[in-house]
């Protein structure tokens, strides 16, 4: 049976990889929707090590024990989270979970977005921006190609466009 993730684990043979230990060096703390949290508890050693790590959820009940002191649970609004986090000093925040990531954006909480475009044409599943209610400027920063067809393009999120009403 196939995993969620095996169109991703099989998309390269290369052993590059394509810029993520060099991204994660800048990454502080890592906010994680449920289901990614869920899954990446798969995950043997813990990818995470070393870095703050906070779950997105008001339905998961308790962080798995083998993480405790690791990983932190947060309840209630994305607003209240992205509080919070500035709160604690956090000053770079990796937000991951396609539906918790839709929700950043829908707030108007996401300064940076960096998109890794992978040469595979992926057949269902939860789109990665889904409903933003709304069309999202972008202003592109930089974009770095890889020998392995892996396209990585990094942008600000840009002033909101102006919706448009009846007059």
């Amino acid at each position: 049976m196939a995993s969620e993730l095996d169109w991703l684990l099989g998309a390269t043979t290369s052993t590059d990889d394509h810029g993520y230990a060099a991204y994660m060096q800048g990454i502080e703390t890592l906010l994680l929707g449920r289901n990614t949290y869920q899954k990446v508890l798969s995950f043997s050693p813990w990818p995470y090590a070393g870095k703050r790590v906070v779950v997105m959820s008001n339905t998961l009940d308790a962080i798995a024990p083998k993480l405790a002191g690791e990983v932190s649970l947060q309840r209630g609004s994305v607003r209240e989270a992205a509080a919070a986090l500035a709160a604690s000093g956090a000053a770079s925040v990796y937000v991951d979970g396609g539906k918790l990531i839709q929700s950043f954006l829908a707030e108007g909480l996401i300064d940076i977005l960096t998109i890794t475009r992978i040469p595979m044409l992926i057949g269902n599943g939860i789109p990665l921006f889904g409903d933003a209610r709304r069309d999202i400027r972008l202003a592109h920063l930089r974009t770095t190609t890889y020998e392995s067809g892996f396209v990585q393009s990094t942008y600000r999120v840009a002033a909101p466009l102006a919706t448009a009403t009846n007059c």
